[in-house]
């Protein structure tokens, strides 16, 4: 089964009873413009990428030019390391990329110029100021740890998801500390900066149920989890089936990136596997073939992919470096919302043509339902045929020739391996 019907009847029922507990973000609710740029990379807080944020905010107008919706900060806390993933002391805005003031200068810069800005909301775990377990910041006491961390030392309920050794697992049926204290920080520290959405980081280590309850909370305008779990390409159903039951988890409350269309682009561009993109009953292979709305698209991201330049970075589940436009050229033709990453734009030299490819998707008026036609799937070669609001795209990618059927196309943008073109 696919979306569950009964999860979507139920959460029907939910929502008319009490809006507030299940509310798609409007971003997600279908037929959607978005594009997403993902504004940092791993190394945007070392030393080499000093003052992030004001870095971010010299290139704000650029990125309303390209046509971003929306723009995927790095999360904004105190932390122990500075990539900002071990939370510390939430309310402390403060980080390695930049300071509270600077950090709301430039989210207020980008709400100004139409682009909504997303938090990196960490909350499955948290470290001590000092210690393991000494939180501050807001204060909590152990009995916000799950009694089965590793610490030994947690007082509260058991995990109810995967457990991480970076940090102490925050026991999320914890009423009083954790979820009033995520809702406070989400409410009262984040929203003042001009926060609309969120990101919210390993959502594999504790139920999808907080996940929807923390985005209604925050009345989250755009939502999406980190689900990255391992993807068998001989049963590649069953990891997109994974993605729908979390987002179901969330009562449709959050999307979910698209980890099964990164993992089948991997190969495709690794290998020519390009067959792999199209699925049994002839729509993509990947969470957007079942659920385009709410599947976040993306290449590669911080941890998958490089930084500044290939090979450096996390790097640990990379596109090759010489196909990235392929890539881009199959996710910002296609439906869902794409993800840009900041280095591909600054950093690769590739900010031409993927801003060709956004003013072609926006001129074309695809969205993230927009209908896809697949004209070939084959060793060498992928081809579709995509119906935006206004006009027709056609695309392909991959090193055997193809060109659309019928007269009236013209070539919208084009490079190694790939070309677009609109009708």
């Amino acid at each position: 089964m696919k979306k569950s019907i009964i999860a979507m009847l139920a959460t029907s029922v939910v929502a008319l009873s009490n809006p507030a507990l299940a509310a798609t973000p409007p971003a997600q609710s279908g037929n959607s413009s978005a594009v997403l740029l993902q504004g940092f990379h791993w190394n945007s807080s070392s030393a080499r990428s000093p003052n992030w944020y004001n870095t971010l905010q010299g290139n704000v107008g650029e990125l309303k030019t390209m046509g971003f919706s929306h723009v995927w900060f790095p999360p904004p806390s105190d932390s122990a390391a500075s990539q900002g993933y071990l939370p510390r002391q939430l309310n402390n805005l403060n980080s390695a990329y930049g300071s509270s003031a600077e950090l709301t200068n430039v989210v207020r810069a980008f709400t100004n110029s139409g682009i909504k800005a997303v938090a990196d909301v960490v909350v499955n775990h948290r470290v001590g100021t000092t210690g393991w377990s000494d939180f501050t910041n807001p204060n909590w006491t152990t009995y916000s740890i799950v009694n089965n961390d590793e610490c030994n030392c947690g007082l509260g309920s058991a995990d109810t998801a995967l457990g991480f050794n970076g940090g102490r697992d925050l026991d999320h049926r914890n009423v009083g500390e954790v979820q009033n204290g995520i809702t406070t920080w989400l409410n009262y520290t984040l929203k003042p900066v001009g926060f609309t959405g969120m990101r919210v980081d390993y959502v594999r280590g504790f139920s999808p149920s907080y996940v929807g309850q923390y985005a209604n909370a925050f009345n989250a305008e755009f939502c999406v989890g980190e689900l990255w779990n391992d993807l068998n390409l001989n049963n590649v159903d069953a990891h997109r089936q994974e993605i729908m039951n979390w987002i179901n988890g969330t009562s449709n409350s959050c999307g979910a990136f698209d980890f099964t269309t990164k993992g089948l682009l991997n190969d495709a561009l690794a290998n020519g596997n390009y067959w792999r993109l199209k699925d049994a009953s002839g729509k993509p292979q990947g969470a957007i073939g079942w659920w385009p709305a709410m599947a976040v698209t993306f290449v590669d991201n911080h941890d998958t992919g490089p930084s500044e330049s290939c090979g450096n970075g996390q790097n640990h589940w990379a596109v090759p470096c010489g196909s990235v436009m392929q890539g881009y050229a199959y996710v910002l033709s296609h439906p869902g919302i794409p993800t840009v990453y900041y280095p591909h734009i600054y950093n690769w030299g590739l900010k031409t043509p993927i801003a060709a490819l956004m003013a072609a998707r926006r001129a074309a008026g695809v969205t993230s339902t927009s209908p896809v036609a697949i004209q070939q799937a084959a060793q060498g070669l992928y081809a579709a045929v995509v119906t935006g609001n206004t006009r027709q795209l056609a695309m392909k990618i991959g090193p055997n020739a193809w060109s659309p059927a019928g007269t009236g196309w013209v070539l919208q943008t084009s490079g190694s391996n790939y070309a677009v073109w609109m009708k």
